[in-house]
């Protein structure tokens, strides 16, 4: 695994992030994975961070409480079966990393795993955790995207290293 700039891979991981998805790995008493597609690559506090929305709901929420830290893996080719495996399955009623055709692999820095699969990595520590409300946010948005009032959590992660299997894909 070779280390990357931080700022040379947002592009890459945004446009996947933005159709296919991206993984998000926890760690806990057994690891998990999901499938997410909204979020964001951006530096806040001077500092390079990915912000990741979350609902309560979800299996990975407390494990990310619990935890305070995460790892994104990008795939490289499309991995549309596993990312809709991740995105549809609990790892409540699953190990999503038993007989899936993804495999938890030790990160370098944080506890959670990241997909071996995968060639683009990111681990990162929690620094901010902030509730949607919707007294703050556009009615419409929260009309369409959440008429069952299921707002998300964001999740703001200071990336503590970032490294590929080989060369980002120039779009």
């Amino acid at each position: 695994m070779q280390d990357m700039r931080y700022l040379d891979t947002i592009a890459f991981a945004t446009e996947r992030m933005s159709t296919t998805g991206v993984f998000l790995n926890v760690a806990g008493a057994k690891p998990n994975t999901m499938n997410v597609g909204w979020g964001s690559f951006g530096i806040l506090w001077s500092k390079p961070c990915i912000t990741l929305v979350v609902r309560p709901q979800r299996f990975t929420y407390q494990m990310l409480i619990d935890a305070q830290e995460f790892s994104v893996s990008v795939p490289y080719e499309p991995m549309a079966e596993e990312l809709m495996f991740a995105g549809t399955a609990s790892g409540r009623d699953v190990d999503k990393f038993q007989g899936h055709g993804l495999t938890a692999a030790p990160a370098r820095l944080v506890s959670a795993p990241i997909i071996r699969e995968c060639a683009l990595h990111y681990e990162c520590k929690v620094k901010l955790m902030q509730n949607m409300t919707p007294d703050r946010l556009d009615p419409e948005i929260a009309r369409v995207n959440y008429p069952a009032r299921d707002f998300h959590t964001l999740f703001f992660g200071e990336v503590l290293a970032c490294y590929a299997s080989g060369p980002i894909p120039k779009e």
